[in-house]
């Protein structure tokens, strides 16, 4: 019997491969009449406050960056620039190619699963349509939220939504946000996806100082579920 009644997974850069920007940003920062490097500079020190949804809607959040960046685009622009950055992040997000089967497996297994996501407007309207989507039991946004990662809300809404106790779900990520500790402190075990890739993915406050288990792969998430022991609590 799987140890883990749940599995829960970080988004971009574990059920994804790396995210990087590509030139569909270029395209949004053009018609906003903003230079690239001001516009990712405002997006890089910004991507908390606007993954919490601070500034309010997609158009707002990005009127409220085009402040930042000195610039003042019209409306329509602004509404064209909206559209052309969910263009732009569905893009940069490909799924690893062992996401589906991994999911697959661990309901095969009767593990339930789902993914805890630090992002902005964009990824709760686009995820639907990928392959993981019917895989997924549960979906929890930060920008829905109101919060981001390490706050224990976000994983302990993902146990209320499964139902199940946060000492009995596994989280799986790459350790952006200090989402690995963040995890243990809400009760979870937890584990790095540690994937050589991932060395070329965009990720803010990393956990530096992760010292629990790492994977190579995203499949061996099924060994750990299918071997894990822990009969005093301890966590990885």
């Amino acid at each position: 019997m799987p140890r883990f009644q749940a599995v829960l997974f970080d988004f971009f850069g574990t059920l994804t491969r790396p995210v990087q920007r590509g030139d569909g940003h270029r395209t949004t920062a053009e018609l906003l009449g903003c230079p690239l490097d001001t516009f990712v500079e405002v997006l890089d020190r910004s991507f908390y406050e606007r993954a919490s949804g601070r500034f309010g809607s997609a158009e707002a959040t990005l009127r409220w960056v085009c402040e930042q960046a000195g610039v003042r685009p019209p409306e329509e622009a602004l509404r064209a620039a909206v559209a052309a950055r969910h263009r732009a992040v569905r893009a940069d997000t490909r799924l690893r190619d062992d996401a589906v089967p991994t999911l697959r497996a661990l309901r095969k297994r009767g593990v339930r699963t789902g993914v805890i996501s630090d992002c902005t407007h964009e990824l709760p309207v686009f995820l639907p349509e990928l392959a993981v989507a019917p895989l997924l039991d549960v979906r929890i946004f930060s920008i829905q939220l109101g919060c981001c990662k390490p706050d224990s809300a976000l994983y302990l809404a993902a146990c209320a939504r499964l139902g199940v106790h946060p000492q009995d779900c596994l989280y799986v990520g790459d350790g952006g946000s200090q989402e690995l500790t963040g995890a243990q402190r809400a009760g979870m075990s937890a584990v790095r996806l540690a994937a050589p890739d991932l060395a070329d993915h965009l990720v803010f406050n990393v956990d530096t100082g992760w010292a629990g288990r790492m994977l190579g792969t995203l499949g061996e998430v099924l060994d750990v579920v299918e071997t894990a022991t822990d009969p005093v609590g301890v966590r990885w």
